[in-house]
């Protein structure tokens, strides 16, 4: 799907052809077909990278210019409010004054700043201005996921070590931790990613910016400055997440091991409880004919108090020694 921004008098004009791609300010390629992909070749005289180039990992084959182009491609988190996020790459493409996007997910920032463009049409005065618009919706939008992260991360920690006279998890409540804990650094992981691929693309489009901002002193200068900042603190508060998240990981871990050494412990202790009387059980129970308790009326009773002896002792020198 192609969605065209262009200016007039009135303000954005929004068109889902490709008609007037010569002269956007803003191509949107959602999904693109070939036909969609070779009319804006033809309009801007650029190349859209495929699916598979925009997968590459390189530096040199997301950060490039060429044919007066430049290239950039960043990470992007996609679906983060659903039970799947997943990771998606998006290149942007800036060519004499219109910006291309070329995406195979819908983030919610492109929504938003479409919306955003619609309200107020300066948002998309240049390619650049919309370039600049789109990543700090994207920023916003990582800083609104590291912010529910963190909470789901307090709110594990206060199950894991609450104390507040209620009983912590047990059994299943622990696998249920751990999924919630793989799914938390799952999507800080994916965070992470694209905050270090926004800010190698914004060290990337710096030379640009500032020469924009010595040609025009309202250029993108100071508004690239607070997106690297904002992309050094959250990448900052990303890593405080996955160390806190590996710190919960080893403590659920480790209480399941406790919990698991426990249960091996009552065992153990009910069966050298138990082995004393039924040791002395089996001596009277067995059936030679020359016993001489088997005759003596009092042979029964004094049985039992010797089988409840031999059973009450050990937990009594357990019990002293600690271990229950």
């Amino acid at each position: 799907m192609i969605t065209t921004y262009r200016l007039s008098v009135g303000g954005i004009l929004k068109d889902d052809t490709a008609k007037y791609a010569g002269n956007a300010v803003w191509i949107d390629l959602l999904n693109p077909t070939k036909d969609e992909e070779y009319a804006v070749e033809a309009a801007l005289k650029v190349d859209v990278p495929s699916r598979e180039e925009m997968a590459e990992i390189e530096i040199s084959s997301r950060l490039y210019q060429e044919a007066g182009a430049t290239f950039m491609t960043a990470t992007v988190i996609a679906g983060a409010e659903t039970d799947k996020p997943q990771a998606t790459a998006i290149t942007f493409v800036l060519v004499r004054g219109t910006l291309v996007t070329v995406r195979h997910a819908n983030p919610q920032p492109f929504r938003m700043f479409a919306q955003v463009c619609e309200r107020r049409p300066n948002a998309c005065a240049s390619g650049d201005a919309a370039f600049l618009g789109i990543l700090e919706a994207i920023i916003d939008r990582l800083a609104d996921i590291l912010e529910r992260a963190g909470a789901g991360v307090d709110a594990i920690s206060h199950d894991v070590f609450k104390d507040n006279g209620t009983r912590r998890p047990r059994g299943r409540g622990y696998q249920t931790l751990l999924a919630k804990v793989g799914r938390i650094a799952d999507l800080t992981s994916m965070g992470r990613e694209s905050l270090v691929t926004i800010g190698r693309l914004l060290t990337f489009y710096g030379p640009t910016a500032k020469a924009m901002a010595n040609a025009d002193s309202g250029g993108p200068g100071p508004s690239l400055k607070t997106m690297t900042a904002d992309i050094q603190s959250l990448s900052d508060h990303a890593s405080f997440l996955s160390n806190k998240l590996t710190f919960l990981l080893e403590a659920i871990l480790g209480m399941i091991s406790i919990e698991q050494n426990e249960v091996m412990k009552i065992f153990s202790v009910v069966a050298v409880v138990f082995m004393p009387p039924t040791l002395v059980a089996s001596i009277w129970g067995m059936n030679f004919e020359f016993m001489p308790e088997l005759s003596w009326p009092l042979g029964y009773p004094v049985a039992l108090l010797t089988i409840a002896l031999a059973a009450g002792l050990p937990i009594l020198y357990f019990h002293k020694r600690g271990w229950l």
